[in-house]
């Protein structure tokens, strides 16, 4: 697998020269080049690469701002590049891999590209040991679990409404609020924990796909696949919701195999 990088400067000869730079690396590919910080947000997004280099000075939006606007779950790693080093401190804060000084040097953007390669096998690693843990608790809870929800209390006012699970489409979470979006798009709030309502809901018709989501299966309409391996969900109420990095392999191994 290639290191897919997207790379952010509004002056074009800089940018170039760092695009040059960057294809003399076989491991690398380089997605997107971005000449604001508007476009860099829009071209993350997109492509959801592994890295971006984001120049500090560009306008609209600098590569601080890119860096606080990208949600975690999208946010790539980040090493910034600029002529100053006055902001070195700062970048670190925003957890940048690394800073680096204008003019880039190869051997110094390799040693770059290498701690990013490193920090992405951390992760894949640490995030297989979480997906083992996972499974051992759910298999040790499995047998105290208590009967699948088939109808859900939410409070209206002075009431509460019984809504069977079998309306759901989609739950999707807003700080320790519920979404509930039905079939026929109707939404209702519940105050909850995804987590906590994922254990009451039958695996065998839910499924999750992202840390925020969770879908009912048989509203699923289409997959189309994402830069990246991900995914965006199209559900049969029209509503898109995309499939996070982690989560796009259970969704093929349970939905894309005959």
């Amino acid at each position: 697998m290639k290191l897919r990088v997207v790379i952010a400067d509004d002056e074009r000869p800089a940018r170039h020269f760092l695009a040059a730079l960057l294809r003399t690396f076989a491991g690398v590919e380089l997605v997107a080049e971005a000449g604001s910080g508007t476009e860099a947000v829009e071209q993350i997004y997109r492509y959801r690469p592994d890295l971006a280099l984001l120049d500090l000075q560009m306008p609209e939006l600098d590569g601080l701002a890119v860096a606080s606007i990208i949600e975690k779950d999208i946010r790539p790693l980040i090493a910034f590049v600029t002529a100053y080093d006055e902001y070195a401190v700062k970048a670190f804060e925003l957890n940048a891999i690394d800073y680096l000084l204008k003019p880039v040097e190869h051997s110094r953007l390799e040693r770059t590209l290498r701690r990013a390669e490193e920090r992405l096998e951390r992760e894949s690693w640490r995030q297989m040991e979480e997906e083992r843990l996972e499974a051992a608790i759910d298999e040790i809870a499995v047998t105290h679990r208590p009967g699948y929800l088939e109808r859900i209390p939410i409070r209206r006012h002075e009431e509460i409404l019984l809504l069977p699970v079998a309306q759901l489409s989609v739950v999707e979470a807003e700080g320790d609020i519920l979404v509930l979006t039905t079939v026929d798009r109707q939404r209702y709030y519940l105050t909850c924990r995804l987590k906590e309502l994922e254990t009451r809901l039958d695996p065998q018709a839910f499924i999750r796909l992202s840390r925020g989501a969770i879908v009912r299966i048989d509203q699923i309409l289409s997959l189309s696949p994402m830069p990246g391996g991900t995914y965006q969900v199209t559900m049969n109420n029209g509503l898109e919701i995309p499939v996070s990095r982690q989560q796009a392999r259970q969704l093929r191994e349970q939905l894309l195999r005959i």
